[in-house]
C-alpha cells in the first residue's frame, strides 16, 4: 500500500471474539474511530472436545462441538439402561466408567464422528484429572481407554 493510499488511516487493529466466529476490525481515521464487524465462520483446530463429570454418585461423559457449542454425544450412569446393567447399582466406580466409555463410543459411531471428522476428539487428560482429583484418575483413564478400544480416534493432551 502506498503512502497516498494509506492517508487518513492512522492504524488498524484486528481482534477475534471469544466465540471465534466474529472478527472485529477497528480503524482509526482522521474523522474518528470506526468499528467494522466482519462476520466470518472460523474453523477451530480442536472442534470436538470430550468433557467428563464425575460426582460421588454418577459419571457423565459428553463430546461437544465447539463450533456451535452443541453436545453431539453423551453417556451417563444416570440413564436407567446403563444403571440396570451395572452390578449392585454401583454407578461410580471404574467398571461403570468403562461402560460409559463403551456406550459413548457406540453413540459416536452412530453419529459418524468416531474419527472427529479426521482430526480426532480432543481430551485434556491432565486437566480432567486435576479437576476431578487424583482419587478419580482411574475413572478418567477407564473412559479414555474404553473409547480407544472401541475404535474412537482420540487426541490426548497433558498426559
Amino acid at each position: 500500500m502506498r503512502d497516498s493510499e494509506n492517508k487518513g488511516l492512522g492504524c488498524a487493529n484486528l481482534r477475534m471474539s471469544s466465540i471465534a466466529s466474529i472478527v472485529y476490525l477497528t480503524v482509526a481515521s482522521e474523522e474518528g474511530l470506526a468499528l467494522v464487524i466482519i462476520e466470518k465462520k472460523m474453523t477451530l483446530l480442536k472442534r470436538y472436545v470430550m468433557r467428563m463429570f464425575i460426582s460421588l454418585k454418577y459419571i457423565t461423559a459428553n463430546v461437544v462441538d465447539r463450533n456451535n457449542g452443541r453436545i453431539v454425544a453423551t453417556a451417563s450412569t444416570v440413564e436407567n439402561a446403563l444403571k440396570s446393567t451395572l452390578e449392585c447399582s454401583r454407578t461410580c466406580n471404574a467398571k461403570a466408567a468403562a461402560v460409559v466409555g463403551e456406550v459413548l463410543a457406540m453413540r459416536l459411531r452412530v453419529e459418524g464422528l468416531e474419527n472427529g471428522q479426521g482430526r480426532g476428539i480432543y481430551v485434556d487428560v491432565g486437566k480432567e484429572i486435576e479437576r476431578k482429583g487424583l482419587q478419580n484418575r482411574t475413572k478418567v483413564w477407564a473412559i479414555v481407554n474404553a473409547l480407544k478400544n472401541n475404535g474412537v480416534k482420540l487426541v490426548l493432551e497433558n498426559v
